[in-house]
Formats: structure tokens, sequence, C-alpha cells
């Protein structure tokens, strides 16, 4: 439902907030043969557990290239070795010194643009904010980065071939590597080339140091894409949309600091986390607390069912309460970035670029949503999709 005020005293047990909740009781599915996990301290011991590996997602796939597969997707030493070599790109200090000149930068510009037309569409701002930063991270900046934004785009098709008819699926899988190609060719080895000449402070430049082959690079620059980009766009748009619809909120928010603003963020997305399920299948018998898994069983790790626990989110579980960490004393985005070791690396990186840009837009004179978000859903990241939002406001 919609509020126009924050929760003030005893809260209505009923009230709901989400908005992708219809739609993902519809389409939230774990892998054929997955125990579904909905518990949040349990599903928090399986991701923490040494002994759960990667699963689902096409990582067994992923997982073929070795040593040199998609950091995401490793486990044990060499995810630990190559997961800390990358951690000073996502640090507090990085994302104050170096990436949010880039995410304010990149806001003023947008939004100076969408004054002028006296309004914008949503998701593509957000998206061409997510883009600019996650390219900055990355090292994908010897190249058009409009041009890039679409490319990308393009190559997210292989985010939809689960599920397709094989007559589908097939000729899908063509395309895709054609706009992978298109990408490559025209974004990464650009970069690639640039960074062989001399290195900067970014991941490719990182990988390079490595011995990552070029194709390991492009890969692993296409799973950057979907995790620092699409996600983000998403989350952008969610947020947007809340501090729309609950003036209250909205007030909250153009009126807070940064650990205020961060905290509103982090409660509306663990209402509505993008990514609604994460797989583990265990390497041996585990103990997880109270539970356990044999060897070789997957397990599914309902992410909002497990930011919904009251055992662990306190009383009223689907209203949208920015205090509700505080009071909890626990990490206000609870399980939407997951844990454990594998626990999102830019997390930090997503709510700092959200804060700014939004933060900045409730501020033009005039501002409106003219338009609420179409709602769909891909079933390849299990996740929400927002389009066709559009805001107005007084032109420059």
């Amino acid at each position: 439902m919609t509020s126009t005020e924050l929760p003030v005293g005893p809260m209505d047990p009923t009230r709901d907030d989400r908005k992708s909740a219809p739609l993902a009781a519809q389409r939230v599915h774990a892998d054929p043969g997955a125990r579904v996990i909905g518990n949040f301290r349990l599903g928090r011991a399986i991701l923490r557990s040494g002994q759960m590996l990667q699963a689902g997602a096409g990582s067994e796939q992923m997982k073929k290239g070795g040593d040199f597969g998609p950091v995401f997707f490793l486990d044990g030493d060499i995810h630990r070795q190559r997961r800390t070599a990358i951690a000073r790109y996502f640090t507090p200090r990085a994302i104050s010194t170096r990436h949010r000149l880039v995410m304010e930068r990149t806001s003023d510009e947008l939004l100076t643009r969408m004054q002028a037309n006296g309004g914008g569409q949503l998701d593509e701002l957000s998206y061409k904010l997510a883009v600019a930063v996650a390219a900055e991270i990355v090292g994908l900046t010897d190249s058009d980065q409009a041009g890039m934004a679409r490319r990308i785009q393009a190559t997210l098709l292989g985010t939809r071939l689960r599920g397709m008819h094989p007559v589908v699926r097939i000729p899908a899988q063509a395309v895709t590597a054609v706009h992978a190609l298109r990408f490559f060719s025209r974004d990464v080895r650009p970069a690639i080339r640039s960074r062989r000449l001399e290195r900067r402070d970014d991941v490719i430049s990182h990988l390079i140091d490595e011995g990552y082959p070029d194709k390991a690079i492009l890969i692993e620059c296409m799973t950057y894409a979907v995790a620092g980009m699409v996600t983000t766009r998403e989350f952008i748009v969610m947020a947007a949309w809340h501090l729309f619809d609950n003036d209250a909120l909205r007030a909250r928010f153009a009126a807070g600091d940064d650990a205020d603003q961060t905290a509103i963020l982090e409660e509306i997305l663990r209402l509505e986390p993008v990514a609604a399920m994460l797989h583990r299948r265990a390497s041996g018998n585990a103990e997880l607390g109270t539970d356990s898994a044999k060897e070789g069983e997957l397990l599914a790790v309902n992410i909002r069912a497990a930011n919904v626990d009251p055992e662990t989110v306190g009383e009223c579980p689907h209203a949208l309460d920015p205090d509700r960490a505080e009071r909890m004393k626990v990490v206000g985005s609870f399980m939407s970035f997951g844990d454990g070791s594998h626990r999102c690396p830019g997390a930090q990186v997503a709510i700092s670029e959200t804060r700014v840009f939004l933060d900045r837009l409730l501020r033009l004179p005039d501002l409106k949503l003219e338009r609420t978000p179409d709602m769909t859903w891909c079933d390849g990241l299990m996740s929400y999709e927002l389009r066709g939002a559009r805001v107005s406001c007084a032109r420059a």
C-alpha cells in the first residue's frame, strides 16, 4: 500500500509497502531439485559456509574457465585471493575519493539535460549513470559511452536464454554471441590495448597484470555489466518510485544526511531486493547451525523471504521503516546484497550512486512522477525490471 506517513508507534501488521511482491510471488522459483530456504539465519549460515559452493545462474558453465573464470563464480582460496585483490576498487575511500566524483558529475550532466527537456525517463537516466560509474571502475573508458551502453544492453539477451524453447534458444545464443563480439571489439579490446601500454587504477589493468587472456577479460567485463549496471538501474527506479509515492519519506530523504538517506535506501532495498534467489551446492556434508546439508545437495536462499523474516527484521516486516535496522542492530540491506565471501563487492557503490542521483533529482523544481513504471520479470536474473517511468520538472 502507499503511505503518506512514516510509521509512528505501533504499525498495522497487515501493512505491505512492497511494489514488486505480487509479480515476484508469481515468478520467483528455485532451480529444479533445490531445497528453498526462507529463514534469514539459516540463509546467512548457508552463504557464509565454506562448504557451500556457488551454484545456479550459469555458474557451472562459468566455472569451466578455471582460475580465469569471473571472480563472482570462483570458490575457495582462489576466490579469496582474487576477491581481496579487487577489493580496493570498492572501498569507502575509493568511493569518496574517486567514484563519487563520477557519480556527481554524471548525475549533474544527466539532470541538466533533463531540465532542458522538461523531463526524462528514469530507467534511461539511471542506466546511463550506472554505466558511467561501472565503466570507470572496470576500465571501459576508451570508447563512446553512449554506444557502449547500447551494446551492453544488447548483450543482455543472454540473460533471457534460460527457459527458452530450444528452437528459439539456439538462434538467440547466436545473436547474443554477435552482440558480445561487438562489445569486445568496440569497447573491451580498445581498453585492453590502452592498458597494455599504460596501466591505470582499474579492474582491467589488474586483470592484465594477473595474466588474464582477452576472452576471460571480456567475460569478466560482461559479468560486471550485469552486476554493476543492470541491477543498479532497477534499484534507482524502484527507490525513486517509493519516494514519489510517500510524501513524508521523500521529505525525510531530502532533509537527511548521508547516513539517513542510506538508511532509507537500504530499507527500500530490503523490501525490494533486485536479486531474488541465490543458489549454493554442498561440497560435503555441512553443518549449518541448527540445520545441515548433505554432500551434493542444492540449496536456494530466497532473499525476498529472508528479508521479511520477522525473527530477524522485527514486527510488521512488510512495512517500510527506515529506523528498522538501527532498532534491530543489523545491516540495513539485510540479505539484499548476499552475505559471506560472495557478498556483492559493489554494494556501497550501488547505494552511493543511488543516493547521489536521487538527492539531486528530488531538488529539481516542480518535479513530478508523470508515469509510473511498467514492471516485468527477468527469469535469467530472477529479478524485476522497471521501464517507462517518466518524470517532469520545470525547464531550466
